[in-house]
């Protein structure tokens, strides 16, 4: 399966988009910039450094960013709205919850996702369960199940199905994390009551730029706490004063964008929303499986573009380190990650540097 993906001329001109690829195994943790988000972003300081910004511009890389990320997980561009950190739109959804609600979480899942129910001021009760476990403990008190699509410790993915079952039988909503996910994985985010995604990782995107989507019932019920111009029916219009119409769909939680960031994002999404998503996931989850086959690793229960394994000393990261691979180390693991960019010789130097 790896080989016929390698041989895909779709993949192989999105690997000739980067530069750096070859030994980086470390999408998880920050993806690598386009070739077209390096010229843009490049373009964008040259022509400001020159005394020639162009906020126009800028606003119509953050509406293209806004359409392409609703392509890719299956919604519609008013279901999206844009950010810049994860927390905030977490944020926006625990203001949303009754004082004492419960919410349900994996053990040890990445804080952004967990932090903003914890410190939200509403005496919110935030249960912690094993990650395996999510779908088995929604119980009728539960308000919300909040979870990342894919561990960012263990590379993990979730039983999404079941746990919206679950979540539907108790009359619970949920929130997905997908920022470990899209960019490989096919996610369809109209399954969720919400979800949050930062494009800086899989997505290849520079830092700065993340989306919340909402089902239209759940954002009734979310208040637009962080309501600034952007968030105006005409953002251009409404930037004085507080008499502003806010945008009628779940663009109304935008909050002003970092335009540098989004300028870069829109090529890189553009690249992503241009491939099969399933040849994405057979890819980047085929070298997975072959340098788990190399390091005798278990194959876990869901394909995962993430491979962990134990590493309490960090002798394995310390070894890829020396190798010249870029690898990364969470939560007593060494974690390396398979994306576009990378191929079977990139799976061939991590298993020798490791001694397979």
């Amino acid at each position: 399966m790896t080989l016929q993906t390698l041989r895909s001329p779709a993949l192989a001109a999105a690997r000739a988009e980067f530069a750096g690829g070859r030994g980086y195994l470390a999408a998880c943790t920050v993806g690598l910039p386009t070739r077209a988000t390096r010229a843009a972003v490049i373009a964008e300081l040259d022509a400001a450094a020159s005394g020639h910004p162009d906020p126009s511009a800028a606003s119509a890389a953050v509406e293209r960013s806004r359409a392409l990320f609703a392509r890719l997980v299956g919604v519609e561009s008013h279901d999206v709205a844009i950010g810049s950190q994860v927390s905030v739109a977490v944020a926006l959804v625990a203001a949303s919850l009754p004082v004492g609600a419960e919410v349900l979480v994996a053990d040890g899942d990445f804080s952004s996702v967990v932090l903003p129910f914890v410190h939200a001021g509403r005496s919110l009760r935030v249960r912690a369960v094993p990650f395996a476990e999510l779908a088995a403990e929604v119980r009728p008190s539960t308000a919300l199940v909040a979870f990342s699509l894919v561990q960012s410790a263990t590379g993990e993915v979730a039983d999404a199905a079941a746990i919206v079952a679950a979540a539907k039988t108790h009359g619970a909503r949920t929130l997905c994390d997908a920022t470990q996910a899209v960019g490989w994985l096919p996610v369809d985010a109209s399954r969720f009551d919400a979800l949050v995604c930062h494009a800086y990782k899989w997505l290849c995107a520079p830092r700065g730029v993340s989306f919340l989507t909402v089902s239209e019932d759940f954002a009734r019920d979310i208040p637009p706490l962080f309501a600034g111009w952007y968030a105006g029916a005409d953002p251009w219009s409404s930037c004085y004063g507080g008499e502003v119409e806010l945008a009628p769909d779940a663009t109304r939680f935008d909050v002003s964008p970092a335009w540098q960031a989004f300028i870069g994002a829109a090529p890189a999404l553009a690249l992503f929303a241009s491939l099969d998503a399933d040849l994405l996931h057979d890819h980047a989850t085929g070298l997975a499986t072959l340098f788990r086959r190399r390091l005798g690793i278990a194959r876990p229960e869901r394909a995962s573009a993430i491979v962990t394994w134990s590493d309490p000393d960090g002798a394995s990261l310390a070894r890829l380190t020396d190798a010249g691979i870029v690898a990364s180390g969470r939560a007593g693991r060494a974690r390396v990650a398979f994306h576009v960019f990378n191929d079977e010789d990139d799976v061939d130097l991590a298993a020798r540097a490791l001694g397979r």
